[in-house]
């Protein structure tokens, strides 16, 4: 007997991924979105769509009423344990019988970044909340690169200000296809445990470039950048002070060394290894490419 699964942030990279990865599967997908305007593409995917907002409690009943498992996924900003707290009320109230949390990777209360300290909270919510639970927490995903994708194209450059740092990077894909293994098995499988997702092997970012230059066939390369340089590129287009402040403290926690390891747990989960770097650089190289028209200025990146 088919089941219903509620994905919250529905509307973005990974949650998309995610009711994809999920065709074809015998379940009710059920997307929360806060604004109805995008939601063609998700009745395309299957989905039920609910209008809610995990900022506004009251919103949420209607959408939860009828769910067994919860994909719980809350944006990034000083308010995503009040969002955590309300879709986790929303589903004890409503009789859902398993949470599945996007996490982050290192997720503590004494982690380096904001991000990593509110997660914490958050996944410890969950775990107290009565519910089976799993966790899962990815490291750096590889779609990042295509916020870099406008300079590329443009300059055949592009800027972070993560210096020398060797980062371990994961598709977006292997974490959603990891969240469809745990919500599609039974509740109990995966009850209780806490997932580190990585890619197969840490990189530079030089020689994510040097992938890049193989697969669009000219050169490509990293430009280090300071802090400040990087702040003013991201304020510039129009990025939250807040999430400005995060990206740089995971920029230096990176470059410490933070991110530099693997785990055996994609392929633990799905029975194959994790998607590699010249994988994502293959099927995105559209994005990489230069466009009619361009002539070297600067893309925004966003």
């Amino acid at each position: 007997m088919s089941h219903t699964i509620l994905i919250t942030g529905a509307t973005g990279t990974v949650s998309t991924a995610l009711m994809n990865a999920m065709r074809g599967a015998e379940v009710n997908l059920r997307a929360l979105v806060r604004d109805p305007s995008g939601a063609a593409g998700l009745r395309e995917l299957g989905a039920e769509v609910f209008v809610g907002n995990l900022d506004d409690a009251r919103s949420l009943p209607p959408a939860f009423e009828g769910v067994r498992d919860m994909w719980l996924l809350t944006p990034n900003g000083p308010r995503a344990p009040e969002n955590n707290m309300n879709a986790v009320w929303a589903a004890r109230q409503a009789g859902v019988e398993r949470i599945v949390r996007l996490s982050a990777v290192g997720a503590a209360h004494d982690a380096p970044t904001r991000s990593g300290r509110l997660h914490a909270l958050s996944d410890r919510e969950v775990e107290r909340s009565g519910m089976r639970w799993t966790i899962l927490r990815p490291l750096w995903f590889m779609q990042n690169l295509l916020n870099e994708a406008g300079d590329v194209s443009a300059t055949g450059t592009f800027s972070l200000n993560t210096a020398s740092a060797r980062i371990n990077m994961i598709d977006v894909r292997d974490v959603a296809e990891c969240a469809a293994r745990v919500l599609l098995d039974d509740p109990d499988s995966h009850h209780g445990r806490t997932y580190t997702l990585t890619g197969p092997r840490s990189l530079t970012f030089d020689e994510v470039a040097d992938r890049l230059g193989l697969a669009l066939g000219r050169s490509v390369t990293y430009l280090p950048v300071g802090d400040d340089a990087k702040r003013k590129i991201l304020l510039g287009h129009g990025v939250a002070e807040w999430i400005v402040d995060m990206l740089e403290e995971y920029a230096r926690a990176y470059a410490s060394g933070w991110g530099d390891f693997a785990t055996d747990t994609v392929a633990g989960l799905l029975g194959h290894p994790p998607r590699d770097i010249a994988d994502f650089v293959r099927d995105h190289a559209a994005a990489f490419t230069p466009r009619a028209g361009q002539h070297g200025s600067r893309g925004t990146g966003r």
